[in-house]
């Protein structure tokens, strides 16, 4: 059985900085590519990122676009999401996942707090 483990939160100041990190442990094989997403306090677990399989290519929730990148190491089995300009709504815990995501992937997430 995969799995992914998230890590790289912490406590950012806004317009600050974070990357985070996705290890991908065993083979997962995801047609639609992986993803990232995130669960505020109170609200769902929402769509942040897509890197799509096999293109490379990327795309964004609108909140994010412009601020945020993903990114992928396959040397390294290793999935990224750096943020920029961080702000407060940000605060978060993000998880990696396959895109859509499956439940038997969902990780403990890794936590992001965007305050003074």
């Amino acid at each position: 059985q995969a799995q992914l483990v998230e890590s790289g939160g912490g406590l950012v100041q806004p317009g600050g900085s974070l990357t985070l990190s996705c290890a991908v442990a065993g083979r997962i094989f995801s047609s639609g590519g992986m993803g990232w997403y995130r669960q505020a306090p109170g609200n769902e677990r929402e769509f942040v990122a897509r890197l799509v399989a096999h293109t490379g290519l990327t795309n964004y929730t609108d909140s994010v676009k412009g601020r945020f990148v993903m990114s992928r190491d396959d040397a390294k089995n290793t999935m990224y999401l750096q943020m920029n300009s961080l702000k407060p709504e940000d605060t978060a815990v993000y998880y990696c996942n396959t895109f859509p995501p499956r439940g038997e992937y969902w990780g403990a997430g890794t936590r992001v707090t965007v305050s003074l």
